[in-house]
């Protein structure tokens, strides 16, 4: 499966997702992507605009001035992005935030469970159309977020693969 072939939106049975918006401190990553860097976006373009950046000491190509966002790309297209702290949700999820919220703030997420025997996080697939946030938790409280095209969270999920 290449990421052109899952590029597009579509509008979940709980309506549109509200539009990106600061939320105290944190940054908002909405479905469409953070800030001028859109999922579907090519290295190329990325890396010609100045936004995309290889840096020696990590473990992939980072995002200038998002040092908490890790992009995915599959095929040459942002596919995925990893977000930490201070990053947020429109509807306010960061890492830290109680599952018990993200379960009231996108009430149709499915629930995904971590294969027995693993130390992987158990996650909360919250999809609309083609897109999806995936919040990875302990039970707890989110630990990662992951924000992109649903097929491919739903793939990382099932296959445990991190950002490196």
């Amino acid at each position: 499966m290449t990421a052109a072939s899952i590029a597009g939106s579509g509008v979940s049975p709980q309506g549109p997702m509200p539009p990106a918006r600061p939320v105290g401190d944190a940054e908002v990553v909405g479905l469409d992507g953070l800030g001028g860097i859109e999922f579907g976006d090519t290295e190329q373009e990325l890396a010609r605009r100045g936004v995309l950046r290889a840096e020696v000491d990590a473990c992939g190509p980072t995002l200038a001035g998002h040092e908490e966002v890790s992009p995915i790309f599959v095929d040459d297209r942002l596919v995925l992005l990893w977000l930490d702290d201070p990053m947020s949700t429109p509807e306010g999820i960061t890492v830290g935030t109680p599952v018990s919220e993200v379960r009231v703030r996108y009430p149709t997420a499915s629930r995904l469970h971590a294969p027995q025997g693993t130390y992987r996080f158990d996650g909360l697939l919250a999809r609309d159309g083609d897109r999806a946030y995936l919040f990875l938790h302990d039970g707890v409280a989110v630990r990662k977020i992951i924000a992109g095209y649903a097929d491919w969270a739903r793939r990382l999920f099932d296959e445990g693969h991190g950002p490196c």
